[in-house]
Formats: C-alpha cells, sequence, structure tokens
C-alpha cells in the first residue's frame, strides 16, 4: 500500500466476483492521475471527490458484464414467494400454543375435518359427456328416458338417474293413457293423479316424488339405493293394471219416456 498525493492506491489481494477486475482499474486511473499530478512542479495531486467517485463506480458496476450470473425473473420471484411463505410459517408458529408442534397438530385436525366431510358428501363428480343430449328439448319417450337413466347409473351418476327414472315413469303413464299429457307437470302432481289410477302403489309414487324433489331441488344426492327403488317402482308399474272408475248406470231406463 502507498499514498501518492493522500490517494489511496492499494489494490486489495481479492475481490468476490467481477468486481475485482472493475476496481482495480479504477484505483490504476486514480494511481495514474495521482502520480501525473504529483511529478508537476510539487503541486498537490488533483484528487476526485466523493460523489462523482461513487457514480463512476456506480456505472461501472452496472455493465451487463457484471450480471450474467444474476437469477432469473422467475427465480426471484418463487425465492420472494419461499420468504414469504417462511415468515408466514414462523408467525403463525409464534402465535400458535406450543409453536411449531402447536401449529403442526393444527394442521392436521383441519385435514382431518376436511376428509371427513370429503368421505360425508362424497366425490364431486362431473357432468357425463351426454348431458346435452339426454336434456334436448324433443319429447322422448319412456324407453328413451330409462335408457338415459341406465346409463347414468352404470357411470354413478345417481341423481341424473333417478330423475330420468322418474321421468320414465311419468311418461309411461303417459303413454298408457293413465295421464294426461301435459306439460309443466310437477313430480307430486303426477304422483297424486297417478295414484288414483293406481291406488295399490300410491304411497310408492308419493316416494318416488319426494326422492325427485329432493334431487332436483333440494341440493341432496342420491345413491344407488333411492334409484334401486325408484327403477323397481317403475318396474311395478309397468305390470299393474289401473283401477277404473266403474261406470255410471245409464240414465236412459229411468228416463220418463224413456222405452222399457
Amino acid at each position: 500500500m502507498n499514498l501518492a498525493g493522500g490517494v489511496l492506491t492499494a489494490v486489495p489481494a481479492a475481490l468476490p466476483g467481477a468486481a475485482g477486475p472493475a476496481a482495480r482499474r479504477l484505483l490504476a486511473a486514480a494511481h495514474a492521475t495521482a502520480a501525473a499530478a504529483g511529478g508537476s512542479g510539487g503541486e498537490p495531486p488533483v484528487t476526485t471527490p466523493r460523489d462523482p467517485a461513487r457514480e463512476a463506480a456506480r456505472r461501472e458496476l452496472s455493465k451487463r458484464m457484471y450480471h450474467e450470473n444474476d437469477p432469473g425473473l422467475i427465480q426471484r420471484a418463487l425465492d420472494a414467494f419461499w420468504d414469504w411463505v417462511g415468515r408466514l410459517l414462523d408467525r403463525a408458529a409464534s402465535a400458535t400454543p406450543g409453536g411449531t408442534l402447536g401449529l403442526v397438530v393444527v394442521v392436521l385436525f383441519v385435514l382431518v375435518v376436511l376428509a371427513a366431510l370429503w368421505w360425508r358428501l362424497g366425490t364431486p363428480r362431473r357432468g357425463p359427456v351426454s348431458t346435452a343430449a339426454l336434456f334436448e328439448n324433443r319429447p322422448r319417450s319412456a324407453a328413451e328416458h330409462r335408457a338415459a337413466s341406465e346409463a347414468h347409473a352404470a357411470q354413478g351418476h345417481w341423481n341424473q338417474a333417478v330423475q330420468e327414472r322418474m321421468r320414465a315413469i311419468v311418461r309411461s303413464l303417459e303413454e298408457r293413457a293413465l295421464l294426461d299429457d301435459r306439460p309443466g307437470r310437477t313430480a307430486d302432481e303426477s304422483a297424486a293423479e297417478a295414484g288414483r289410477a293406481l291406488p295399490g302403489h300410491r304411497d310408492r309414487l308419493r316416494s318416488a316424488a319426494r326422492e325427485f324433489d329432493d334431487v332436483t331441488y333440494g341440493g341432496r344426492s342420491a345413491d344407488e339405493p333411492s334409484y334401486q327403488r325408484i327403477a323397481e317402482l317403475d318396474r311395478d308399474l309397468e305390470r299393474s293394471r289401473p283401477v277404473l272408475a266403474a261406470s255410471a248406470p245409464s240414465t236412459d231406463q229411468h228416463r220418463p219416456g224413456a222405452a222399457e
């Protein structure tokens, strides 16, 4: 280390990265300037003020060559995210009774609750691929509704299977002229009207209508036993004979003046 006009010209033995050569070049330039100034008639050396020197160093170190190994934008974002997660977990652990162990217990408890809800409510199922075709506006026969319900049941879509089977029951009764073909009829209305022609199945028809309403409007989930009950009702109704109202006695025999 030596001093030329009060300017420190010693270069550190080792500087990290690419900053070493830059610093050496800056110090060499300062040394040359100081040496030139020191040899001119003993005049005091020319020194660089602090602010311009800092600005020159900043410009030098901002060059691309010194930043070739810097992490990319994605890596910096990931580092920032994991730092944030770490700070968040540290704060949660410090605020939880028992510290880190207490936090682990709370997380495990939440996972157990979520697993219980998942098991109780069942796995969310995507609608079948054939949903649009099954619910076209065109009228469909009872056989088509039955085929649709069986397709849903084969895929485990019990809600849609129950709905289609109930529609098959109503359409079958309409095809047999036991119900009027009336658009907009509700499941309860269909069960009540069909129960008058098929009194032996009145209670089961009402139960099927409630099952349909619970699935369609009540937000409940059907299962395989509920579908099998409605499917069995459909098969029994196909084999049942309606109870027709007794024919009213002819009034011609009692009308005055009627022929004997």
